[in-house]
């Protein structure tokens, strides 16, 4: 919580108000700001999402051309071994193999024809009838391929990939052999016109490698023999498309790898930012002109009207604004109603000063009325406990007491019991008569007090108030005496400091206050229960100041009243009326120079007040002492 403080009114600087152009300047800039980061946003919201769907569809293409080639490669294999499948000498060589039809089917020059790398023939129960694998380069057979072809061959599932197929009797895949990718046709074996009952499969084999996967789409390719599945690598201008190879279980046995440019996607961010570079320009163009019309057309005339502004507040005279009849606009307006103001104004101030020396006048009655009543409080009180407390011995007892001690019949042992309570009447008297004089002690300081309000009243009235140094710890002392009267029966205890503190003050202003406060807080914690604390301490500051910080154990207040407690007229009790003593002890803290502040946790939590002074100048001796 912040404490409110009556701040000393010398000293303030006025805040120097903050430029309309240099508002304007900002706002405007935000403002094109904020639309260039809109509008960005805005042509990439748009732009951006074209330009990706039509990269993805880029891809997707590529995608579906390599498995279109991928296919047609594949096909035509299919197309060689069909042929084989439905072919009357196929039929009759694995029911009885010849040497003629191995040297004239099984050649490295019928095999060249075909374009194929291998060839074979198994039985339906999958064994072999013949198998060879012609090295395109040396023309010689390659028994390490032959053999990983057939048993390739023999663990594909041929009988699922023909059904698979348009035909029904023939079908393709691709094989991974060691390090070689292969296109791989099989047909059953059958007679030409397609009748008879299956005798086997003939398979056929070509190889495919980075060169003419690199002829078939048209781009530099490698067959990626780690890749595994489709995968699109993108960086800033190009992008790695990996297209899967599938077996004949439908597992990738390689990848189709190729880089492509990002045509697309360059081409949307050039446009991206060519659009975001053309609006900011045109941005800027119109906000340049806004600041020109505006500086042109608001801001002058509004500087003429403030600085006229200025040189009433420095000279004091009400002189009307030079009427530009030119304009009809709202600054115009604004012209002549400020003239008509300052005419009002000029007016006002002469009422104003007929009416202040009676209003000063009254204002300064009703706060010493005020501290007067609060320092005739505790002489009330001790009037009203005096006339009405009893005796302390019955006038009439005493009388039958002394009567008996004069007759010269009573026996010693009564005498002496009479005697010892003549003597407890007489010292109870003493002791009654004693404490009447203490009371009327205090009753006689607090009228000193009245009196010496009312002495001053003149001087301070219309002087600034003088300030002296003053022992805190003594006025504390003298106003909690008197304090103790003014609660109203209740119970309060008073702790404060007895080492005498200086502070720069005035002493009757700074009495007033400290009674005021006592009073106050008496008041409060008569409210919360008829018994309490008030507890005094006072520190100096770091800043070359003293705090007198008074806390009690009262009623407490919201801390959402903190700004108003000072306001004339404000009360936190709505039972009570007035409201004058802290706006008149805030007012007595700022003539002296000082502050005041009010805090509280909370209602039932108890409040402290802080006064803050000046300490008094030591000299060189005193402070080394």
């Amino acid at each position: 919580m912040v404490p409110v403080r009556a701040a000393p009114a010398r000293g303030r600087k006025r805040a120097r108000a903050s430029s309309l152009g240099g508002k304007l300047l900002v706002i405007l800039a935000g403002v094109g700001l904020i639309g260039s980061i809109a509008l960005t946003l805005l042509l990439a919201a748009v732009i951006t999402p074209n330009f990706n769907a039509l990269e993805r569809q880029s891809i997707d293409g590529h995608v579906q051309r390599t498995r279109a080639a991928l296919s047609e490669f594949a096909g035509k294999v299919e197309s060689s071994v069909s042929d084989y499948g439905d072919w009357n000498s196929s039929y009759d060589y694995i029911e009885k193999p010849s040497k003629a039809f191995e040297e004239e089917s099984f050649s490295p020059l019928a095999m060249g024809n075909l374009d194929v790398d291998g060839m074979a023939y198994l039985r339906p129960d999958r064994s072999l009838v013949i198998a060879r694998w012609i090295d395109p380069a040396s023309k010689i057979e390659n028994e390490g391929l032959r053999d990983a072809m057939v048993a390739a061959m023999r663990a594909a599932p041929l009988d699922a990939v023909m059904k698979a197929s348009k035909s029904g009797h023939s079908g393709s895949f691709f094989v991974r052999l060691g390090n070689i990718v292969a296109a791989a046709g099989v047909a059953q074996v059958r007679k030409s016109d397609g009748g008879g009952t299956p005798r086997g499969y003939v398979v056929m084999v070509r190889r495919i490698n980075s060169q003419q996967l690199s002829g078939l789409l048209q781009v530099a390719a490698k067959l990626d023999l780690a890749g595994s599945g489709a995968l699109v690598t993108t960086s800033s201008n190009t992008m790695q498309i990996a297209v899967p190879i599938a077996g004949a279980d439908g597992k990738p046995v390689a990848a189709a790898s190729f880089t492509v440019p990002r045509d697309v996607s360059l081409l949307g961010r050039h446009m991206l930012w060519l659009a975001v570079l053309g609006s900011t320009i045109l941005l800027a163009i119109v906000l340049a002109v806004l600041s020109r019309m505006i500086t042109r057309l608001v801001l002058k005339p509004l500087g003429r009207v403030e600085g006229h502004m200025q040189r009433v507040r420095d000279s004091g005279s009400l002189s009307v604004l030079e009427d530009d009849a030119k304009r009809q606009d709202e600054i115009a307006s604004l012209g002549r109603s400020f003239n008509s103001m300052l005419v009002q104004l000029k007016d006002l101030r002469e009422q104003v000063e007929v009416q202040s020396f009676a209003l000063g006048r009254s204002e300064s009655a009703v706060a010493v009325m005020h501290n007067v009543r609060n320092a005739l409080n505790p002489v009330s009180t001790i009037l009203s406990a005096g006339i009405g407390q009893a005796p302390p011995v019955d006038r009439a007892t005493l009388d039958k007491v002394l009567a008996e001690l004069a007759r010269d019949d009573v026996p010693s042992e009564r005498r002496a019991k009479l005697a010892a309570f003549a003597a407890a009447a007489v010292e109870a008297e003493d002791k009654q008569r004693a404490e009447r004089r203490d009371q009327l002690q205090v009753g006689r300081d607090a009228m000193r007090q009245v009196l010496e309000i009312i002495g001053a009243q003149q001087q301070l009235a219309h002087e600034r108030p003088p300030l002296d140094e003053c022992d805190a710890t003594q006025i504390i002392a003298q106003n909690a005496t008197i304090a103790r009267h003014s609660g109203d029966g209740a119970s309060i205890m008073f702790s404060f400091p007895a080492k005498p503190h200086p502070v720069l003050a005035n002493r009757l202003l700074l009495s007033q206050v400290v009674g005021n406060l006592f009073s106050n807080a008496a008041e409060a914690i008569v409210a919360a229960g008829g018994s309490g604390n008030i507890t005094v301490t006072i520190a100096d500051t770091a800043d070359g100041h003293v705090e007198i910080a008074i806390r009690d154990t009262g009623e407490g207040f919201d801390p959402d009243d903190v700004p108003n407690l000072f306001q004339r007229g404000f009360s936190t009790r709505a039972h009570k009326s007035g409201g004058l003593g802290l706006h008149w002890c805030a007012n007595s803290m700022t003539a002296m120079e000082g502050s005041l502040s009010l805090d509280s946790d909370g209602a039932g939590l108890g409040a402290v007040a802080r006064l803050v002074l000046k300490a008094p100048e030591r000299q060189p001796s005193e402070l080394a002492a």
